[in-house]
């Protein structure tokens, strides 16, 4: 009974509940990246936060476990030469990468809610494998690999007016 860990949360809520700056950007963002709500981005925030703080405790560390890191990034599709660059990302890097974006700019959905849809109904495959999760990461070998399961037919409805 007592191995069992308790799984902490991703993200933080803002501090100001009501702040229209804030939310209205927000609302872009959900709207361009066809997220479900806005502890998506929470969670992105969270995680770029968590990335620029091992960039600060790598500052002072030896060449090596710089590169590690930044290996490890560019391999999950960040573009990352320095400790300046790991800074510089924000929210959307993060977005940018998921498998609900990718599938929409690849052409297999009409917008980002449609690419949503496609994910969690399982019309997606990621080299061969259904994946059913929309924040999935792509990495840069998972690339070119991402398909529909079958082909997606398109009706036009056409209104007798």
């Amino acid at each position: 009974m007592g191995d069992t860990k308790r799984r902490r949360k991703l993200f933080t809520r803002p501090r100001r509940l009501y702040d229209s700056v804030r939310i209205e950007a927000e609302n872009v963002l959900v709207e361009r990246y066809g997220l479900k709500n806005k502890r998506e981005i929470w969670k992105a925030k969270s995680h770029v936060s968590k990335l620029r703080g091992r960039a600060k405790d790598l500052i002072g560390s030896n060449v090596e476990e710089q590169q590690a890191f930044f290996n490890k990034l560019n391999s999950k599709g960040y573009d990352v030469l320095s400790i300046s660059d790991v800074l510089a990302l924000t929210e959307e890097n993060l977005l940018k990468r998921r498998l609900q974006t990718f599938v929409h700019k690849l052409g297999l959905s009409a917008s980002p809610r449609e690419a949503r849809q496609f994910i969690i109904h399982k019309n997606i495959l990621v080299d061969g494998c259904v994946v059913n999760i929309p924040s999935f990461v792509v990495t840069r070998e998972l690339e070119g690999k991402i398909t529909l399961k079958k082909p997606i037919k398109r009706s036009e409805v056409t209104s007798d007016e």
